[in-house]
C-alpha cells in the first residue's frame, strides 16, 4: 500500500462536487449490486443534514464520506467511497482516520453498516477496530442484509466532548 502524500481533505465544495461523487457512486460496489444509482447517491450528497467531505489528491477527488450527525444513530458512517484509480494506496484508511477524528470529538460512538456479500470491505472495517453488533435482514433490498458495526471509545453517559 503506497500512501499519496498529497492528500487532504475537506468538506464538499458545491454541486459539481456533489454530482462528481454521486457518479462515482454509481459506477462502484456495493451500490451497484444494491441498485442505488446516480440518483440516490445525489440525494443523500445534498442533504443538508449530513457532513460530506472529499479526500482531495490534487485536483482529483480520491474518495469521499458521508456522516450523520443528527437523530437516532449519531456518529454514522452513511457512504464511504474510493475513486477506483487511488483504491489500494491507502486512501480509504486516511479518510476513515479523518471522519472517526470528527465523530469521536462529539460522539463516543461510531456506527457504520457494510453489506453482507461485501466481505472486502467487512474486513476493511474489522482492521480498522470495528466490531459487528448485529445484522438487519431485507434492509436495503429483500434477500440481502446489512451488517452493523461499531467502534467505540465507551458509554454515551458520561463521554467528554472535545471543546
Amino acid at each position: 500500500m503506497m500512501n499519496d502524500p498529497a492528500l487532504y481533505f475537506r468538506a464538499i465544495d458545491g454541486a459539481d462536487e456533489i454530482e462528481r461523487c454521486a457518479r462515482m457512486m454509481e459506477h462502484s460496489e456495493p451500490w451497484r449490486t444494491l441498485g442505488r444509482g446516480y440518483e440516490a447517491g445525489l440525494a443523500i450528497l445534498r442533504d443538508p443534514a449530513r457532513e460530506r467531505y472529499v479526500a482531495m489528491s490534487g485536483d482529483d477527488i480520491a474518495g469521499f464520506a458521508v456522516l450523520v450527525t443528527q437523530g437516532a444513530l449519531v456518529g454514522y458512517l452513511q457512504l464511504l467511497c474510493v475513486a477506483p484509480a487511488h483504491r489500494g494506496r491507502g486512501v480509504g484508511r486516511e479518510l476513515m482516520a479523518y471522519v472517526e477524528e470528527k465523530i469521536f470529538a462529539r460522539f463516543p460512538n461510531f456506527f457504520l453498516m457494510v453489506s453482507d456479500f461485501n466481505t472486502g470491505a467487512r474486513r476493511f472495517y474489522e482492521q480498522l477496530g470495528y466490531e459487528t453488533i448485529g445484522e438487519l435482514h431485507n434492509f436495503l433490498v429483500e434477500g440481502r442484509g446489512e451488517v452493523l458495526m461499531r467502534k467505540t471509545r465507551g458509554a454515551i453517559r458520561g463521554y467528554v466532548r472535545k471543546a
